[in-house]
């Protein structure tokens, strides 16, 4: 076990590199290239034993991602953005072949206009598809995330493909201390990968089929990718306690920071929640009683541990980095659904979406939104959504230096 300072990249190719992939198809899109170069240099120097092919497009990948699984080899690749759009039929179809492979999707806002930086909206396209989802906020849950993945697909009472989601540019080039397990802990947490009946030989030949299905049986297989997913809910939980026993990190369904003795809560996923974080710091010391929900687990989604962590308190502000259009944040819409009609929600469910394109969310609008939080209990209304705040709002914030005496921004020395 060994400290590095690596990108966001460079740990999902490290995560790679311990599980002990067998095949890499892969296609280039920024920001997450450095993931492919960077398994591709370790093949070539012989530092991995894997085998890579470049293809053509990100759809001809995940076709050949999913071929390859099929066989019973472990299988890894990664895509972003329009990558992942172009190859949005594949994803659908890989849940239907039931393969178990790990896709690495490195969020960046989609045209048009073109941008380079993050926001959600090209993972959450695929919320529906069936992939399972982990969702990470720093360059070390990167890596211990695709650990975790391939034993959550992999499990015979799941197998299903997972997707491991970091911000693009934020996590994706940002450098940050990781430790790196040692290979032999690595290998042994992550375990052979056991195809069952799932194989190739050409000696043996077995084919396996998509075949044209109606109505009656092809709702029986939709019915069981969603037993599956309600499966993985327990099953990644015995996974995270044993990869908290072997690594001593704990990767909950829902990060709580600061919550349990919380009266108002932010919610939201990604690497922005660490910012959120730093917030609810600032804003305990002018005495809110405040915490942060981040789900790490967004598919299958982990109503009942949002349930419990939600009992009791009187607000939750949800933030949205990214915008259903004509709705509004899809987060948002995810939890209030899951704790509607529940003895003891919180009254006020506010929803506010920021960060499009990598926009900053600056801390002043950390505390704004703490304060309109709060105002909207007090007055026992829902808000409508909200887009945050403008530049002007921003600037007016700055020059009050101080807002319900919260204190002013400055980061502590």
């Amino acid at each position: 076990m060994n400290k590095q300072m690596l990108t966001g990249n460079v740990a999902a190719a490290w995560g790679a590199r311990l599980a002990g992939i067998d095949y890499l198809p892969a296609f280039p899109i920024s920001p997450q290239t450095e993931i492919i170069e960077t398994v591709a240099e370790w093949i070539d120097t012989g530092a991995m034993d894997a085998s890579m092919t470049t293809m053509d497009s990100e759809h001809s990948m995940l076709t050949a991602a999913g071929g390859a699984a099929a066989t019973g080899v472990r299988v890894f690749t990664a895509t972003s953005s329009q990558g992942l759009l172009y190859g949005m039929e594949m994803i659908y179809a890989l849940v239907g072949w039931r393969v178990p492979l790990v896709l690495v999707n490195v969020s960046r806002g989609l045209a048009a206009p073109i941008t380079l930086e993050p926001d959600h909206n090209d993972v959450l396209a695929a919320r529906d598809s069936g992939f399972l989802q982990l969702h990470c906020s720093t360059c070390q849950e990167v890596l211990d995330s695709i650990l975790m993945a391939y034993r959550l697909a992999e499990d015979r009472r799941v197998r299903l493909p997972v997707l491991v989601n970091l911000d693009g540019f934020y996590l994706s080039y940002t450098r940050e201390p990781v430790i790196i397990p040692d290979l032999e802990e690595a290998r042994q947490f992550v375990g052979p990968y056991d195809p069952g009946t799932v194989r190739f030989a050409a000696q043996a030949p077995v084919s396996e089929a998509v075949a044209v299905l109606g109505g009656e049986s092809y709702s029986y297989f939709r019915y069981e990718v969603q037993m599956a997913q309600a499966q993985a809910l327990a099953v990644y939980g015995e996974i995270a306690a044993e990869f908290a026993a072997c690594f001593g990190r704990e990767q909950a369904r829902i990060d709580a920071y600061r919550a349990e003795d919380a009266e108002y809560l932010f919610l939201m996923i990604g690497s922005f929640a660490t910012k959120a974080m730093d917030a609810v710091d600032q804003l305990r010391e002018a005495g809110w009683k405040i915490g942060l929900l981040r789900p790490r687990l967004l598919r299958p989604f982990p109503e009942q541990d949002l349930r419990q962590l939600a009992a009791g308190k009187k607000g939750m502000a949800v933030i949205d980095q990214n915008l259903s259009f004509g709705r509004g944040g899809i987060l948002h819409t995810e939890v209030t659904s899951s704790l509607y009609g529940q003895s003891g929600a919180p009254s006020v469910i506010a929803s506010f979406v920021g960060g499009l394109g990598g926009r900053d969310i600056a801390a002043e609008e950390f505390y704004q939104i703490a304060q309109d939080l709060r105002q909207a209990c007090v007055r026992g209304i829902q808000p409508p959504m909200r887009l945050l705040y403008t530049a002007a709002e921003l600037t007016a914030m700055r020059n009050l230096q101080a807002i319900a005496n919260v204190p002013a921004p400055e980061r502590k020395p």
